[in-house]
């Protein structure tokens, strides 16, 4: 198997490489046949998104050609990230929030051909590792967050926030956080 070495983009080198980290996204996951445009359209548009928050990191894995990648970026001072999510906001993790001090995971991917050789680990802390921010979050669908994501976020020191209000549990969704390691 190749070497695997990590490096950072600029927000102006990953839109250059939002059409390769499409196609890593589509591989990574899998889609089911006939979902892979559907799937790639709206990966591309949430990357889109992405890209444009401040904050903006990204970090990817070539071995050769992309083997990973993960970024993410500053969550809004608003908060309007937290409405997306049924979990308990407590008044220390909205003053964070309002003075720009929490940092959302957006996506972590590997393809399947790379995992289980501490890819996903060493890109996890690549990107983490100068954040000046005091809370990392990331938003997990409970489809996709198999026991095998969970042990893993929980090897990391990530926990799981409380859930909270009408339709929690039904939501599907859940969020992780940790303190970052300084």
């Amino acid at each position: 198997m190749a070497e695997v070495y990590l490096r950072r983009l600029t927000r102006w080198q990953a839109e250059q490489q939002r059409e390769a980290v499409a196609d890593l996204y589509v591989m990574a996951y899998r889609a089911a046949a006939g979902a892979e445009y559907r799937d790639r359209t709206g990966f591309l548009r949430r990357f889109e998104q992405d890209v444009r928050h401040e904050g903006f990191d990204m970090v990817v894995a070539d071995a050769p050609g992309l083997a990973g990648c993960a970024y993410g970026h500053r969550v809004d001072r608003d908060g309007a990230w937290w409405a997306d999510y049924p979990v308990e906001v407590t008044p220390e993790t909205e003053e964070l929030t309002a003075s720009g001090r929490v940092f959302v995971l957006t996506e972590l991917m590997v393809l399947p051909t790379h995992r289980r050789r501490r890819v996903a680990t060493r890109l996890g802390e690549l990107l983490l590792s100068r954040l000046s921010q005091d809370l990392v979050v990331t938003g997990v669908d409970r489809d996709r967050a198999a026991a095998g994501v969970r042990e893993l976020l929980r090897t990391w020191g990530w926990k799981e926030l409380p859930s909270s209000g009408p339709g929690a549990e039904e939501s599907g969704r859940e969020v992780w956080g940790r303190r970052p390691v300084r």
